[in-house]
């Protein structure tokens, strides 16, 4: 946000915002709805390099190379469906027991031993990848950046704002207002984009030729190991809780209509 924003009025505030908000709006294709997104592919593949380096350092790869040869196997059809083959995409298996995998937005796909093996099928793996995959081609990462960014320069004007008027309880309501935007915005936001991953990777699966039901299957067996568990309630979780998930995953099997939102 530039310098001279701080001396706009509450108008003019507004006004910009809302300017800036309609310059970085545009349609995606694979989400069929509107995004926000002021940051480009190139800033988010430094950034994605970096992190991969990092995680690299942390969890290395898993030795065997037939592990990373299936997992490449089964993500190559995908990536041909989702038509984004102008990426360096790489399939790489985490040397950890952990049930996770995640996709950075230069194409490396990290796949955790854990989850390899709860797996029971190339197309129950395939599930995940069509997620992890359909978070890139809805541009995710760019539109969660840019929200990041929005969020913490209007919170920060905002203050500066009503500091004047607020006086002695400016800090309190500064606090308030970082709260209203994480519960309120971002985190619904990530569990939107996961509902979302979900419903284009069942649509990557079916271009691919795979099942999409094994992502219900899977997704059934992954509800019921973390049952016992436990899990933070879904207003305070990035991540959708499950019974919500399963629902509209197997709408998006079944082809119904998405009810994201």
């Amino acid at each position: 946000m530039c310098a001279a924003c701080w001396g706009l009025s509450r108008r003019g505030f507004m006004a910009a915002l809302g300017a800036s908000a309609l310059a970085g709006c545009s349609e995606n294709a694979a989400t069929g709805r509107r995004q926000f997104v002021v940051v480009d592919d190139g800033q988010l593949a430094t950034l994605a390099d970096q992190a991969w380096a990092e995680m690299s350092a942390k969890i290395p790869p898993v030795a065997d190379p037939a592990a990373h040869a299936r997992l490449a196997r089964i993500g190559a059809p995908l990536v041909k469906a989702a038509g984004r083959t102008d990426l360096d995409w790489s399939f790489t298996v985490l040397d950890s027991p952990e049930f996770n995998a995640f996709v950075l937005p230069n194409g490396k796909v990290g796949f955790f031993r854990g989850l390899l093996e709860f797996a029971q099928s190339d197309e129950e793996v395939g599930s995940v990848l069509g997620h992890e995959v359909g978070h890139v081609i809805a541009r995710h990462s760019a539109e969660r950046v840019s929200q990041e960014l929005a969020v913490q320069a209007s919170v920060a004007i905002i203050e500066r704002l009503i500091a004047e008027d607020a006086g002695q309880y400016a800090d309190e309501i500064g606090a308030a207002l970082g709260m209203g935007a994480m519960f309120g915005v971002i985190l619904p936001y990530s569990r939107r984009h996961e509902l979302e991953a979900d419903r284009v990777g069942v649509d990557l699966m079916r271009k691919a030729g795979m099942d999409p039901t094994a992502a219900v299957r899977f997704w059934e067996r992954m509800a019921a190991r973390a049952e016992a568990a436990g899990k933070p309630p879904e207003v305070i979780s990035t991540h959708p809780a499950d019974d919500r998930r399963l629902a509209e995953l197997k709408a998006a099997v079944s082809g119904a209509p998405a009810q994201v939102r």
